[in-house]
């Protein structure tokens, strides 16, 4: 991945971080009659989407590290390759999370076929300029759902897979997962660290505006009023780093994330406005965006 997509990762996270995500365990409601569900389904698809996410953060750097001392940088950005890159990642972060879950290699392979098919599909029209690189991309992820679903489909019947036995170190990191998703989405900035524009700094205070709102958690003695001075402080500081322009921005935008991060932490001791959850994530992603920023100054 590039510097801009490294942003474009961080940012978006941070967007759609903004929307609670919630995976239910099953209860003992849940019988073996009932795991072709529709409960049963989409948690499974849940899963699924997450583990793809995890396996192009992870590994997308890797194929960076070892494409780059090669020269073979340049195949990369050729979307035939990116497009099988992709998939390879999606499958791989896809794999390892459903043996975890002890689901059979038969459903695996159907997942993996379901990661490849529709790009496979897509080559053919790409080679013969029926299609850009863009939009054999797009088709491609759009394909991949509907072919998802299928094979969740063909698989519903099957018993529900047995709990996994969890040692303590899995049991921990669990726990912490809202600092786990913020360290996968961040792996890129640690690669190749990059400055982020003025203008993301809005994107801070918005966060907790909104999911407060929805969460009518902004109507306590001063917690609006607070929430819109955090929006008004960092929009300020957005105008100032506009203004200065160069290095001086980005420093300017570097404090104000690593400022945020503060902001989190006080929300997280509280409990206020956020769920605990989002403001640890939304905390170790502001510290790693802010530090791995000051990286590049001190770098260039």
């Amino acid at each position: 991945m590039t510097s801009w997509s490294a942003r474009r990762v961080a940012l978006t996270g941070r967007v759609y971080g903004m929307t609670q995500i919630r995976v239910h365990q099953p209860t003992s409601a849940t019988a073996p009659g009932r795991a072709g569900g529709v409960a049963h389904l989409l948690r499974h698809l849940g899963e699924m989407a997450l583990a793809m996410i995890a396996g192009m953060l992870l590994l997308a750097p890797v194929w960076s590290l070892v494409a780059e001392p090669s020269g073979l940088a340049g195949l990369l950005d050729r979307p035939e390759v990116a497009a099988l890159v992709m998939a390879t990642n999606m499958t791989a972060g896809m794999t390892v999370w459903m043996r975890y879950r002890r689901h059979s290699w038969s459903a695996c392979a159907g997942m993996a076929a379901a990661m490849y098919v529709p790009f496979l599909m897509l080559l053919a029209p790409y080679r013969a300029g029926l299609l850009d690189g863009e939009a054999m991309m797009l088709g491609g992820h759009l394909l991949m759902v509907p072919a998802m679903v299928l094979v969740a489909l063909r698989h519903r019947h099957e018993p529900p897979a047995a709990t996994p036995r969890r040692g303590r170190l899995v049991a921990a990191l669990l726990r912490r997962w809202p600092t786990g998703l913020a360290l996968l989405m961040t792996i890129e900035l640690w690669v190749s660290p990059t400055v982020f524009g003025p203008w993301t700094l809005l994107v801070l205070p918005a966060g907790y505006l909104i999911i407060g709102g929805y969460r009518r958690r902004l109507r306590g003695p001063g917690v609006l009023a607070r929430q819109l001075g955090g929006l008004v402080a960092w929009s300020a500081l957005a105008l100032v780093a506009a203004a200065a322009g160069g290095r001086a921005a980005a420093w300017l935008v570097a404090l104000g994330w690593l400022g945020h991060a503060v902001w989190d932490v006080v929300h997280h001791r509280r409990d206020e406005v956020v769920p605990r959850g989002y403001a640890e994530w939304c905390g170790v992603l502001d510290v790693i965006v802010g530090v791995t920023i000051i990286l590049a100054l001190l770098t260039t």
